[in-house]
């Protein structure tokens, strides 16, 4: 069995070490082109197999009997395939065939180039016919190109390992699960992360497509999509995840890429992902210079779509190479040419006037276009005031990786009622920091989701403008001008500062702690004076008497219970899911129904519980869930698989088997629950090892001090450097020569007799340690075999759910926790007044008067 995320490991495991030098913006088409004719060559034998009705027949045997029939039957075999798939490979070109010339020693690299060139001569001619031409081309795939190798030699070499890559991947089944495509989408993604700057012409970071694509999805009655400037597609693609199966039945996609090879990439992206060839029209083509997709019974008017999705290039320069005027009909709603230095407003305007009157459009921009002049401003206002834009969404910046600037998701809608208000949402602090990008995780996705749904104002995150604040901000539509930044700094007070106390205000702002305990907060302090209080007792006693107060109790327990449920409810729903349970629907529904449920708590965070249940998604259950579906909960938790390790490193690095790991039962667990002693007998080992370390060195260190007792019984058995100079390390065979030369019941004899049996004794525990480690490990493996369904029910448990009730209960404490860390800081700063630091002053000016007159002059 093999999930998903392995095959992806697998893939870019292999892609990293194949790539070499070459540029992971070019080596991705080579990748991507040879995996897509891998899935054609998959889809030709499994058509072929059900044509002549054969059942299950080992691949070799399948090319075989497919040989024999088309020099049976040629044309009429392939018209066959053709009208099935709208294409064939014939057997001399099947991905099949390269496989096993390069098993005999036959694979010339001009086969490869001969099979791709040959394919454009199958495809039917229908009007699906340009849904596959060209996919292949030269200028895509150039297999003569230097970079995958100096000489043919090389070449050869590298084009066989990238072949052998996908050798025992089932094209047709992967698709079927959709794991084949998003396998596919994740390559592109991890190409693009390696791409720098020219990531941005192929791909769109998963986080903004996700927040673009949830809203869109929002529509009614969605039966067309486009993207103006698809890119690979994922833009689309991420879309459909969100939609029902029988609007995804249905769905016409549109999208235009100007790119030649990125516009390759996004045909194959799409028929992957199980987009049937009549459901997708792709164009190669500029998007600006000339308007598409037009409707050929209403000339210079173009299809209007249900949803249009795009992050085009940010502020292209030169846009406006074809001359166009302001009377084209993409820009005649503005009044007025974008400028050619920028074409961000270019590109809006043309996926508005394809926008359908009761569609959603959702695309991504930079900053600028909120508050720049000129002909940008004009735009801007004309669009307002037609209240075409419905929200904008300010996103962190370094989100992409082709660029740092902060940018913002643009929502339109053309059936607006000329009263409703813009919505404004401040997402740009929602993100964590993982390695150089910005992430927004999904509580941040989600917040922004229904935001957006509820229209909701909150403080320092979302605002709704009126035309009126609109009109007095000059059209400009810069996020802070509506909503200030939410400032968690606490205003120093002179009065406090000079006299002491902590300002009644700043208490009375703690709302958590005066909603859930005011009496407990009031008794913990006293009035210095008219609205100024100090705490009668340490915080850490506060904290204390709050955490264990019977309502904050009640409230956790009341959340342990309702969790307790609803972990009961999916364990479950995910013991017993199979090949028709719905993955991703699952994991939507648990994400769904946590946040509810945590809804009707006061004062906790709902999107910090619903990361809680994200995470375990991303750690275990997409893994797992994945594996049982295919086979059942008991017999995948008795399931063991190779425990594969690298070893080496350059051109010696390479993967070897480790004994055996729990396909979904962690070994680790199973050792921690069922070998228990084993495990304390190994730690208590470990514990008097780290303890003789210790004390070896503290006689290293004091054999190191000169004319010490140590120094004279043990300076002489410390290593030395070729300098001469002293290690951290005693010399084992000088100690056994040392103790000869020394006289029994001497300080100096006992000493030595002391280092030699710390580290004899070291040396034995040490190897103990390791036995008794590698007997563990062999029957941990081995119990992986019989595990009861008892125990796979509890191990399992608690890989899944072992922590999640504590973590809930956190989010009942830590806003509790943050304001008393509040008003500890509150005191801190407040204690110390001016009246008291000048007495200090004074006194230590005395002192040092005193001091002074003491001192006698020679």
């Amino acid at each position: 069995m093999i999930t998903s995320e392995e095959i992806k490991r697998r893939l870019w495991d292999g892609a990293t070490e194949l790539r070499g030098s070459m540029d992971a913006s070019r080596y991705k088409d080579y990748m991507l082109g040879l995996m897509f004719y891998k899935f054609l060559s998959d889809k030709t034998l499994e058509t072929f197999k059900s044509t002549a009705g054969l059942g299950q027949i080992p691949e070799t045997d399948l090319v075989d009997e497919y040989t024999k029939a088309r020099a049976d039957y040629g044309v009429e075999l392939d018209k066959m395939i053709q009208d099935v798939l709208g294409y064939y490979v014939i057997p001399e070109h099947l991905y099949q065939t390269w496989m096993k010339d390069i098993n005999t020693g036959d694979f010339e690299v001009q086969k490869v180039t001969d099979a791709l060139n040959n394919f454009e001569r199958t495809i039917s001619v229908t009007g699906d016919s340009d849904d596959f031409k060209g996919l292949f081309s030269s200028s895509t795939l150039d297999l003569t190109d230097t970079a995958l190798g100096s000489n043919l030699n090389e070449r050869s070499k590298n084009i066989k390992a990238l072949i052998l890559l996908f050798a025992d991947l089932n094209m047709v089944a992967l698709q079927k699960g959709d794991v084949l495509g998003d396998a596919y989408e994740y390559l592109i993604g991890q190409f693009a992360m390696e791409s720098g700057k020219k990531a941005g012409e192929f791909y769109t970071p998963r986080q903004v497509s996700e927040v673009m694509a949830q809203i869109a999805a929002k529509t009614s009655n969605m039966k067309s999509i486009y993207d103006p400037t698809v890119g690979s597609g994922s833009l689309l693609l991420t879309v459909k995840k969100h939609l029902g199966k029988d609007v995804q039945k249905d769905l016409q996609y549109y999208g235009q890429e100007k790119n030649t090879a990125t516009y390759n990439l996004t045909r194959m992206n799409l028929l992957l992902h199980g987009i049937r060839p009549e459901k997708m029209t792709i164009k190669n083509g500029d998007t600006l210079s000339q308007d598409w997709p037009e409707d050929p019974e209403q000339p210079n008017e173009g299809i209007l779509f249900d949803a249009v999705v795009m992050n085009p290039p940010y502020s292209a320069k030169n846009w406006n190479k074809a001359g166009l005027k302001v009377s084209d009909p993409r820009f005649e709603v503005a009044g007025v040419l974008p400028p050619d230095s920028k074409g961000d407003f270019a590109f809006l305007l043309h996926g508005l006037f394809h926008l359908g009157q009761n569609g959603t459009m959702a695309i991504v921009l930079p900053h600028g276009v909120l508050f720049r002049g000129g002909a940008e401003g004009e735009i801007r206002q004309r669009l307002l005031d037609k209240n075409q834009i419905d929200t904008i969404i300010g996103l962190p910046s370094n989100l992409f990786t082709n660029t740092g600037i902060p940018v913002v998701v643009m929502i339109l809608k053309k059936n607006r009622e000329l009263t409703a208000p813009v919505l404004l949402i401040d997402a740009s602090n929602s993100f964590i920091k993982i390695g150089k990008q910005n992430v927004l995780q999904e509580k941040d996705i989600a917040k922004i989701v229904d935001a957006y749904v509820s229209r909701d104002e909150i403080p320092g995150y979302s605002h709704l403008a009126t035309r009126e604040e609109i009109i007095e901000n000059d059209y400009n539509m810069n996020i802070p001008r509506y909503i200030e930044a939410f400032n968690k700094d606490i205003a120093q007070d002179v009065d406090a500062h000079l006299f002491g106390g902590i300002p009644k205000k700043n208490i009375d702002d703690l709302q958590v702690l005066q909603a859930s305990v005011s009496d407990l907060l009031s008794a913990s302090m006293k009035e210095l004076r008219p609205n100024y209080v100090e705490l009668t007792k340490p915080i850490a006693e506060l904290m204390n008497e709050i955490l264990s107060d019977k309502r904050i109790l009640n409230k956790s327990e009341q959340i342990k219970t309702k969790v307790t449920e609803y972990i009961a409810s999916y364990w479950d729903i995910l013991r017993h899911i199979d090949k028709g349970t719905n993955l991703a629907m699952l994991m939507e529904n648990m994400l769904l129904e946590i946040k509810n449920m945590l809804a009707a708590f006061d004062y906790i965070d709902i999107y910090d519980g619903y990361q809680i249940i994200a995470e375990i998604w991303k750690r275990s259950l997409t893994h797992d869930t994945e594996l049982i579906a295919a086979s059942n909960f008991y017999t995948v938790g008795r399931t063991r698989e190779p425990n594969m390790v690298t070893k080496g490193s350059g051109n010696n690095k390479r993967e070897e088997q480790d004994g055996w790991i729990g396909a979904i039962v962690p070994n680790d667990i199973i050792a921690k629950r069922l070998y228990s002693v084993e495990l304390v007998e190994i730690e208590n080992k470990k514990l008097r090892i780290a303890e003789m370390e210790s004390e070896l060195t503290e006689l290293i260190e004091a054999a190191k001090v000169e004319d010490s007792d140590e120094y004279n019984a043990l300076y002489d058995v410390l290593k030395k450097n070729d300098d001469g100079e002293a290690q951290d390390s005693f010399e084992n065979k000088a100690i056994k020569a040392e103790l000869k030369n020394r006289t029994k019941g001497t300080y100096e004899y006992d000493l030595l007799k002391k280092v030699d049996k710390l580290i004899t004794d070291k040396s034995s525990l040490n190897k103990a340690v390791k036995v008794e480690e590698k007997e563990l490990k062999e029957k941990v493996e081995e119990r992986i075999l019989v595990l009861t369904d008892d125990e796979i029910n509890s191990l399992v448990y608690e890989k899944w759910f072992g922590t999640t009730i504590d973590f809930m209960n956190d989010l009942v404490t830590k806003p509790l926790k943050e304001e008393l860390n509040t008003l500890e800081m509150l005191h801190n700063r407040y204690s110390q007044t001016l009246s008291a630091i000048e007495l200090e002053i004074k006194t230590l000016e005395k002192t040092f008067e005193r001091l002074l007159s003491e001192l006698v002059v020679e």
